[in-house]
C-alpha cells in the first residue's frame, strides 16, 4: 500500500552517501525519491544499480530546482506530507517517524526540525551558528516569526504548501526566504526538536566565501519578499 508520506532525496556528487541513506530510508514504511541533480560522479549510476527510485536531472539545477523537482513529483502523485532529507546522511531517518507525528498533532502547514530547540548533540563550528542566529533575528525582524534553526532544510510540509511550492520555489539557498513568503502569507509555522549527524561523504557546497555570498543574498531576497 502507498504512503501519503513523500520523502524528497536532493542529491548532487552524493556517491559516497547515497546507498546508506537510501538503506535507512528503506527500513520506513514511507515513500521516497532521490533527486539526482546532474551529478557528475557516480551518483546516478549507484542509484541505477540498485533500483533506488529516483528522477535524473540532465543538468545541475541547485538545491532550489532539485528540491521542487520533489513538489512536482509529490503533487502530481496527491501526497498529504513531503518531506525533505539531505542525501548526505546529516538528517536522521530515525527522526521521521517524530516528525510526522508532529505533524499531525500540531497541524501546522511546515514543521522544521531543529537544532537548537532543544539540546541535542550537534556540533557546528562558529561561524555556521552566528550565520543561523543572524538569521533568526532577521526572520524576527522581517517576518515577525521566531525560528531556532532558519537555515535547517530537515522539514515537513503539507498539502497545502506541496502544491504552492510545486509552483513557485527559490532558485537556490530556499531554507529562508521561503519562511519570509510563508509567513507573510499566513501559513503556520513550527519546530520540533531532530538529531543532525556529520557529513557521511562528499563536500558542503557552501564554503567560507560563499557564506559572506550566501547571507548577503538571502537577505536582499528576504527583504523584498516582505514587501511582496
Amino acid at each position: 500500500m502507498r504512503s501519503n508520506v513523500l520523502i524528497i532525496v536532493p542529491a548532487y556528487n552524493e556517491e559516497q552517501a547515497i546507498l546508506q541513506t537510501v538503506d535507512q530510508l528503506k527500513k520506513f514504511n514511507y515513500d521516497f525519491v532521490v533527486i539526482n541533480d546532474g551529478s557528475s560522479d557516480g551518483t546516478g549510476r549507484i542509484l541505477c544499480e540498485h533500483n533506488v527510485p529516483h528522477i535524473s536531472l540532465p543538468v545541475n539545477l541547485g538545491i532550489g530546482g532539485a528540491v521542487q523537482t520533489g513538489y512536482r513529483y509529490a503533487e502530481r502523485h496527491g501526497y498529504d506530507y513531503a518531506i525533505q532529507l539531505d542525501a548526505d546522511g546529516q538528517h536522521n531517518p530515525e527522526d521521521l517517524r517524530h516528525l510526522i507525528s508532529e505533524m499531525e498533532r500540531l497541524q501546522p502547514d511546515l514543521l522544521i526540525g531543529s537544532r537548537f530547540l532543544e539540546k541535542t548533540n550537534y556540533k557546528g563550528d562558529v561561524s555556521r551558528r552566528i550565520g543561523i542566529l543572524y538569521f533568526y533575528y532577521l526572520l524576527r525582524l522581517i517576518a515577525g516569526i521566531k525560528v531556532t534553526d532558519p537555515t535547517s532544510g530537515y522539514r515537513i510540509v503539507n498539502r497545502r504548501v506541496i502544491e504552492w511550492f510545486a509552483r513557485d520555489y527559490p532558485v537556490d539557498y530556499p531554507e529562508v526566504e521561503v519562511l519570509v513568503k510563508l509567513a507573510r502569507k499566513g501559513y503556520t509555522i513550527r519546530e520540533t526538536k531532530v538529531e543532525m549527524n556529520a557529513r557521511q561523504g562528499g563536500v558542503s557546497s557552501i564554503n567560507a566565501q560563499k557564506s559572506v555570498y550566501y547571507m548577503a543574498k538571502v537577505t536582499f531576497l528576504s527583504l523584498i519578499r516582505s514587501y511582496l
